[in-house]
């Protein structure tokens, strides 16, 4: 192996790169010290925060756990497809990954509107200003992220794309799958 070759397999060279798992990590750290911070808010105003979870319909959250878990079964397919060289069904898995993120937007989208509709905006409460930003947060992170599958769609059209590149989208993808995974219980659940 000489000096410019890249040891995928070292711990030094993580897949995706190792600027994407610190990017990981901070995202990371940021939702969990908001988490925290909810959990002990959520302690010094308890009838605030489990009056305000019962407002919430808990099945748009379950719809959405399903749909981003979906996507994230399609975006690890997808990166085994890549490294198969097989376009026809990396195109396919990425394809469905997108289309399960926007269905996981318009599902939110219908929540949002629900909660604007009876009045809870940003501000309602400590609980749904919580709600708001957090959720708000992770919709930022999953449009990013369909921007970044939309463009591995496109960019395989011309052969210019490279492991790194699916590999570092599919740990940004699965990131937002984490997230959510975390969100999910502690606003819907929990409280």
């Amino acid at each position: 192996m000489n000096s410019t070759t890249i040891n995928h397999k070292s711990i030094y060279y993580p897949p995706g790169g190792i600027l994407m798992w610190i990017i990981i990590y901070l995202e990371l750290i940021t939702f969990g010290i908001a988490l925290i911070a909810m959990v002990y808010m959520g302690d010094s105003e308890p009838e605030v925060f489990h009056n305000s979870k019962l407002l919430l319909n808990p099945t748009y959250g379950v719809i959405n756990t399903v749909v981003l878990l979906t996507s994230g079964l399609f975006m690890a397919l997808s990166t085994y497809e890549f490294k198969l060289n097989n376009n026809v069904k990396f195109k396919k898995y990425i394809g469905l990954t997108i289309l399960f993120g926007l269905l996981f937007l318009i599902v939110k989208s219908i929540e949002y509107y629900a909660k604007i509709n009876a009045g809870l905006y940003l501000g309602y409460n400590t609980f749904f200003n919580f709600y708001w930003l957090l959720t708000l947060f992770h919709v930022v992170h999953v449009i990013v992220g369909i921007v970044i599958l939309s463009t591995l769609y496109f960019k395989r059209k011309t052969k210019k794309l490279e492991l790194v590149d699916v590999e570092a989208s599919a740990a940004f993808w699965h990131m937002c799958d984490l997230i959510w995974l975390l969100l999910f219980p502690i606003i819907y659940l929990i409280f």
